[in-house]
């Protein structure tokens, strides 16, 4: 019998399902608010401790209760002294922080108000202790109590003194104006804002900004616009200055060694977001100039496959050794800033017209270098490299990860990843690559519950940490991408998160003054120090994700948050709406890869039914954990400390602090089981990908069919090229193969390929090419299953001679009037322009190894091997375009006269390859035109246009004729980029589809062809037009009425070289390991 249903049953469902997600929501209002409140007493134990013990010197020992002075005994601890410049440094790190709790409106807004006299009492003694930064009538700076402005005889670094002294400056004036947001703070100035603290505020905040910056500007008197990376806030850089007998010191005495003028990526160029704020609220643009310039200067040294270097020189420019990228220490804010730097700038003009700015001439450089995109451009290009050559996916790991590659080539050289590499979850939360994010986050919440900290380097490999790099500074940038994120997705899991860190800085960093360091994650061993941007950053980006309705929090205008976490934002009243049509044309060119709009973030997802968060429900949660090795966590750690009271002397640990809900394989180890999914699962883990080796054995014959010399790598066995490595010899080598995706250009009907990833322990980048000499190969067995060459049944690659100014005329015939002509086509360029983009690289690089001799000898190490073609003779370059053949009924083989098997034509001198007579139709030859016959007769290569027809109905319009060595042998088609099909625009550039020929060929009468013709189509970029043309010896085209015309090549147009041009056909061939092919292989 069936129930009726009652008219209640579907509003119980919806009542209990929605006390299900009520209950199991992440945080109550009351725990976010305990969380703020916790966040409010970790602020004021070490601000208020600082005032106390330490004030106005730069920081405080927390565990000794004094301050932290500069090492003036050893003026090489940079450690201290390079952030310490006596310019009390943890006031001004911290007045951005009081400002944002000012807008704390817990309790009826007392704990804000508070933070807001704070805030201005701090403004007020940071004026009385150093003046005001303006100039009396003599142009004297007026004084405080402690100096006059910054005119400190302090050497500091210029990275540090502007992130934490002119940021925090900058941003404490921005709120003390209100231009950044607090609630409740509505100043209504006219030249003045009066305090209750019976202090009145005009500018002073920004005219010290301006005193301590231009204090730094010394140090960008480079050749090069790098800053040095030091220098004295009294006396400028003398000691850059060389002396015959060391360094010139203030006092005009000498050091033994030169200063070192080693600067690095992050700190040349992260000063675009202080300097320009300062410029466009001051309109001194030196700082903004300068900044930017050195920006660009970081940016135009980056390496042929996109990457940025940690170390490099102020003076000369060049990378520091060993080159390595990655994206921590030493380069980590250059992309935040490159980021950062496109929103800041929006809607700003440029500061002055660029050839006044600078004195530069220059004007399309200078007006890129002001244009938001270009640096959104620098950010999406940046973005690609890294995740081609640093990023490790789940191919080669548990959980993905970020390593440490080569710069130059992008190979793999060391996979720890360093605590400073935090702040990119965040940076790719804000640029719209959540996901990412998301994804890179989860490997440092891991680390952090397993470590209740996290480490300074830790190893991915052992899984352990580097024992010199075992300790917490108190760093920001985990919690500063938790607060990122979950801005960007809501999920309650980043609230766990960020509880999990106040749990564990109260038990194990508590100090009786402040917040003490660990010296080791692992043992817990305090260090006595207190560095400010644990005040300025950390406890500020805690703060923010307990505070969901923050004003900063809620607005969407352009604040960004520097990286020393002030938030700056150039004032309405300062942009330009005209901004972003003035320079569109000044922008730099579109690097390979980037975006055309600006990228754009997702809204958050909508709470999962029942367990809310989408984090805890991933199915790689698991991952993560294994890879941190969270298993070895006991479920009651020994790191657990004792329950303690809040007294004097513990800040209070309760239950909570040191037990997990669930247990610690689940992170962060706070996370309620209300949050875990009752029959989740974690998805299977990628398996590792097929790895091989090859060995070889001594190769080195004698003259009776025995082996001879060492039994070791010989000299000269291996070269390294820009490109790749050559080798010259297989004997006793060793290659490291890993099996990956097919990638472009690779023939054969597996769907997998391997790829060299090392040469006798030597790792090499994805995109390095690996080419051996025919001489090397010769001694292994041609039947060898380990290592056979296959022939390319797709592709070839024709070798043409021609004229050297043939490729720069774009394939124009000189002396010619007809508008119609080839050369006046305005003929789009491709990055490679070649059909396969992969063999259009190899090749080049090919041609880049051949020396003017035509032999393999030397030169290699100066090659090329950017180039598409080598000068043979004076006027003549050899030039290799890759060819694809047709498939179908219709194609024919190659004719033994063009099917060069065994004759390597890259040896073959210049003038003397096969093929002399080519001729060029300036026509796309589709019915009704048909080729006159003497061509066909007098000719070996026909020359054409793709397009208007089928490749069948271009074939049918040339005449029959009887075969010979001096008739039509090989039709080449130029595949012009106004001939392809909108999915052949938008292909990979150089990357043509295989022509069809679906019927026999026939001819114009419609029989079937006795002779069947070869062809072949290529690129037709302006380039290849130009190269084919200057090869040939027969012009022709068709007139209006269909009347052939056979043009004239001006004898002066080649250079009196028409002999020398030529052609030939050079077979492809790739090497196949058991039946797979080996992509990156190439043989000579």
């Amino acid at each position: 019998m069936r129930l009726p249903i009652r008219p209640y049953s579907t509003a119980l469902h919806i009542s209990i399902w929605l006390l299900l997600t009520t209950l199991t929501t992440c945080m109550t209002p009351d725990e976010t608010a305990n969380l703020r409140a916790s966040t409010r007493d970790l602020f004021y134990h070490g601000y208020d401790n600082y005032l106390f013990h330490a004030f106005p010197e730069d920081e405080l020992r927390p565990i000794s209760c004094q301050p932290q002075t500069r090492n003036a005994d050893n003026p090489a601890d940079i450690g201290l002294n390079d952030v310490l410049g006596n310019y009390s440094v943890t006031l001004i790190d911290s007045l951005s922080t009081l400002a944002i709790l000012a807008s704390d409106t817990d309790e009826g807004g007392k704990h804000g108000a508070h933070a807001l006299r704070e805030f201005q009492n701090g403004v007020k003694a940071l004026v009385e202790l150093y003046g005001d930064g303006s100039e009396d009538e003599d142009g004297q700076k007026t004084c405080g109590s402690r100096a006059c402005g910054f005119d400190l005889d302090s050497k500091v670094q210029v990275f540090e003194t502007n992130i934490r002294g002119v940021g925090g400056l900058l941003s404490a004036h921005l709120f003390a104006v209100g231009d950044l947001p607090i609630n409740n703070y509505n100043p209504v100035s006219n030249g003045s804002i009066s305090w209750p603290n019976d202090f009145t505020y005009t500018t002073q905040l920004l005219t010290l900004a301006h005193d301590l910056a231009s204090r730094l500007l010394p140090a960008f008197s480079t050749p090069t616009g790098l800053p040095y990376p030091r220098v004295n806030l009294r006396h400028g850089i003398p000691f850059y200055g060389d002396a015959e007998t060391g360094v010139c010191r203030v006092d005009g005495t000498s050091s033994g060694p030169r200063e070192i003028t080693e600067t690095c990526s992050a700190g040349a160029g992260s000063l675009v977001l202080e300097f320009t704020t300062l410029s466009r609220l001051t309109g001194d643009f030196r700082f903004e100039l300068a900044a930017k310039r050195a920006f660009w200067a970081v940016w135009e040294r980056r390496s042929n496959v996109g990457l940025i270097g940690g170390g490099l020189d102020a003076e000369t420019g060049s990378w520091s050794m060993p080159p390595l990228a990655g994206i921590g220490a030493g380069v980590d804010s250059f992309f935040e800033y490159a980021f950062k730097s496109s929103i800041l700038l929006s809607g700003l003009g440029a500061p002055q017209p660029p050839s006044t700015a600078s004195g530069n001439t220059d004007r399309g450089k200078e007006a890129f270098m002001h244009d938001p995109t270009a640096y959104l451009q620098v950010w999406e290009a940046s973005h690609a490299a890294i995740k081609r050559h640093i990023y490790r996916s789940t191919s080669v790991s548990q959980f993905p990860y970020y390593a440490q590659s080569d710069l130059l080539t992008g190979a793999p050289r060391y996979t720890w990843i360093d605590n400073l590499s935090a702040y990119y979850p965040g940076l790719l939360a804000l640029a719209g690559e959540v996901e990412e994010g998301v994804e890179s986050h989860m490997l440092f919440s891991a680390l952090w519950t397993r470590y209740a900290a996290l480490p300074e380097r830790w190893q991915i490999h052992s899984g352990g940490i580097d024992p010199n790099f075992k300790h917490w500074a108190g760093r920001p940038e985990f919690i500063e991408s938790t607060w990122y994120l979950f801005q960007a997705t809501k999920d309650p899991w980043y609230l766990h998160v960020g509880e999990m860190v106040i749990r564990d800085i109260r038990r194990r960093c508590w100090a009786r003054c402040g917040w003490a360091d660990l010296s080791d994650v692992v043992g817990g061993e305090q260090r006595d120090r207190m560095e400010s941007f644990f005040l300025g950053e950390t406890v500020k980006y805690l703060y923010l994700l307990f505070d969901e309705g923050h004003p900063l929090n809620k607005g969407d205008g352009a604040v960004v948050f520097s990286t020393e976490g002030h938030p700056l934002v150039i004032p309405d009243r300062l942009r330009s709406a005209t901004y972003a049509g003035q320079n569109a044309k000044a922008a730099p060119p579109q690097e390979e890869g980037a975006i055309h709009a600006a990228p754009t973030c997702p809204a958050p997802p909508a709470p999962l039914p029942l367990t809310i968060s989408h984090l805890a429900n991933r199915g790689d949660l698991f991952h993560a954990a294994a890879l941190t090795q969270l298993h070895l966590v006991p479920i009651n750690p020994t790191r657990s400390s004792p329950l303690l009271e809040v007294s004097a002397t513990s800040p209070g640990v309760s239950l909570q602090d040191v037990r997990s809900p669930t247990n610690y394989t689940f992170y962060p180890w706070t996370l309620p089981q209300t949050l875990i999914p009752p029959q989740g699962t974690s998805a299977v883990m990628k398996r590792s990908p097929v790895v091989s080796t090859l060995t070889f054995p001594n190769l080195n014959l004698d003259g009776e069919g025995g082996t001879t010399g060492p039994q070791i790598i010989g000299l000269g066995a291996l070269q390294k090229v820009v490109e790749g490595v050559l080798i010259n010899s297989l004997s006793n080598l060793r290659l490291s193969m890993i099996q990956q995706p097919k990638s472009v250009g690779i023939g054969g009907l597996r769907e997998e390929e391997f790829r060299i990833q090392g040469i006798a322990n030597w790792a090499l980048g994805r995109d390095e090419k690996v080419m051996v000499t025919r001489e090397a190969v010769r001694g292994v067995s041609a039947g060898d299953p380990h290592f056979s060459r296959v022939k390319d049944l797709e592709g070839v690659d024709l070798v043409v001679d021609a004229p050297a100014s043939s490729a720069l005329r774009g394939g124009g015939v000189e002396g010619e009037e007809d508008g119609d002509d080839l050369g006046e086509w305005e003929v789009e360029v491709t990055e490679n322009g070649t059909l396969e983009g992969i063999w259009g690289e190899l090749e080049a690089m090919v041609q880049g190894l051949l020396s003017s001799s035509g032999s393999l000898g030397a030169g290699f190490g100066d090659a090329g091997l950017g180039s598409a073609e080598v000068v043979r003779e004076a006027g003549v370059m050899r030039h290799v375009i890759p060819a694809i053949l047709p498939t179908g009924a219709g194609a024919a083989p190659l004719p033994p006269l063009l099917d060069s098997v065994n004759e390597d034509l890259m040896q073959v001198p210049a003038g003397a390859l096969p093929i002399k007579s080519i001729f060029f139709l300036d026509s796309t030859l589709c019915p009704p035109y048909r080729l006159p016959a003497a061509v066909a007769k007098g000719y070996n290569v026909l020359i054409i246009r793709r397009g208007d027809c089928s490749f069948g109905e271009k074939l049918a319009s040339i005449p029959s004729f009887a075969p010979s060595d001096e008739a039509l042998q090989l039709v080449i088609i130029l595949s012009v980029p106004e001939s392809r099909s909108e999915g052949e625009q938008r292909n990979v550039a150089g990357q043509l589809i295989r022509p069809l020929l679906d019927e026999v060929q026939r001819t114009p009468n419609g029989f079937e062809r006795r002779n069947a013709l070869a062809m072949v189509m290529v690129d037709g970029d302006e380039e290849t037009v130009g190269v084919l043309r200057g090869a040939a010896r027969g012009f022709g085209a068709f007139d209006e009425g269909g009347k052939f015309v056979e043009l004239k090549q001006d004898g002066e147009s080649t250079g009196g070289k028409e002999s020398e041009t030529g052609l030939g056909v050079k077979r492809r061939y790739w090497f196949e390991s058991m039946g797979v092919p080996i992509g990156n292989l190439i043989m000579l």
